[in-house]
């Protein structure tokens, strides 16, 4: 997934084919719409017969409502073949007053439901196409309240570019602001198979989880599993007696913001600089930060103490298993290694006074 500074993002193809949707069928919207025209046609047509005498037919001299009717249509739609024409000064200010106005109105309602239905849907449609096609290796976000949105802050913060985020959120305000910073987001429900499958959830790179509730995260993680069955999956569960059936659904990191609360408050009881340094390692915005990558060609047969990036190793992951840097198992890098170390941000400590 190609990453860059946040200071060099633009905006790219955003979709969001649900937050548009009319709350009523498209049918009663599109019959609104024609009712409300023919209804103006028909008040023009009442117009023009209560003043036919003002008006004068060049073909036989004599003015019918059939007359009316068709000089109406002709007006309305600017098509003005002049065989019927006002000739009187009140029906000319007629024309001028109330007609033209209602003749711009009907316009306004015919051109504006061809774009809705047909032209803004068709290119709706095309871009969604083009979008999806696109995209892969990207991360998907499901659920854009405080947790949400904060890590896809974050996420950006530290380079990943917007384009790369789907963002998947039944709140229409929480979209729009997703969609304003650049995210690829979609209004629905992330636990519905064709949700997911509509943002190719089979070619993620990994999957953030935060509905807000326990139960409809669980449920989530049990829908994209069964979708990709490989995708790594990360949620937020509030009550402890979850987390197991968290991970029993499919997720592969379990995030309890009340625990990790709970961590730096005792962290901050055995020492004044413990819970700052804990923010640090997991803010983009700290001196240091914790990164998990794979285990470089160069490194591999080295100590966990000896990384080619200068970091300090803490722990690898082997076969699934983690081993911290004090065992044996870490004292000897392998292929397929995942290393987790702590790395310098020289960006942050530039920024900071005396750093």
């Amino acid at each position: 997934m190609s990453k860059r500074p946040a200071s060099k993002l633009k905006l790219q193809y955003r979709f969001q084919p649900l937050r548009r949707a009319s709350k009523w069928p498209v049918w009663a919207d599109v019959g609104a719409r024609l009712s409300l025209a023919f209804f103006l046609i028909g008040i023009v047509v009442l117009v023009h017969w209560i003043d036919r005498d003002g008006l004068i037919d060049h073909h036989d001299g004599h003015i019918s409502f059939l007359d009316v009717v068709y000089f109406t249509m002709i007006s309305v739609t600017t098509t003005g073949f002049g065989d019927i024409a006002p000739i009187s000064n009140r029906s000319r200010l007629i024309e001028a007053v109330i007609v033209t106005p209602i003749r711009i109105a009907v316009l306004f309602i015919f051109v504006g439901t061809a774009y809705n239905f047909v032209l803004k849907r068709t290119w709706e449609k095309w871009r969604m196409a083009r979008i999806q096609a696109k995209l892969t290796n990207h991360i998907v976000v499901l659920g854009f309240g405080i947790s949400g949105s904060e890590a896809v802050r974050e996420l950006i913060a530290r380079g990943t570019d917007p384009s790369c985020i789907v963002v998947i959120d039944q709140s229409v305000s929480r979209i729009e602001e997703a969609e304003a910073i650049g995210c690829n987001v979609l209004q629905g429900d992330a636990s519905n198979d064709d949700t997911l499958i509509d943002v190719q959830i089979a070619r993620a790179q990994s999957v953030l989880v935060s509905a807000g509730r326990d139960d409809t995260s669980i449920l989530m993680v049990l829908t994209v599993r069964h979708l990709s069955p490989k995708v790594p999956i990360s949620v937020v569960i509030r009550a402890q007696d979850n987390e197991l059936l968290a991970r029993q659904a499919g997720a592969n990191n379990v995030i309890n913001p009340v625990s990790f609360t709970g961590l730096l408050l005792a962290g901050s009881a055995q020492g004044a600089h413990v819970a700052d340094y804990m923010a640090d390692l997991a803010s983009i915005g700290g001196r240091v930060q914790l990164r998990e990558r794979a285990v470089a060609g160069e490194e591999i047969g080295r100590s966990i103490d000896q990384l080619a990036s200068g970091g300090r190793g803490l722990r690898i992951y082997r076969g699934g298993k983690p081993y911290g840097f004090w065992e044996t198992e870490a004292q000897r890098l392998e292929p397929g290694d995942q290393v987790v170390e702590v790395i310098r941000c020289e960006e942050c400590e530039a920024s900071v006074p005396g750093g």
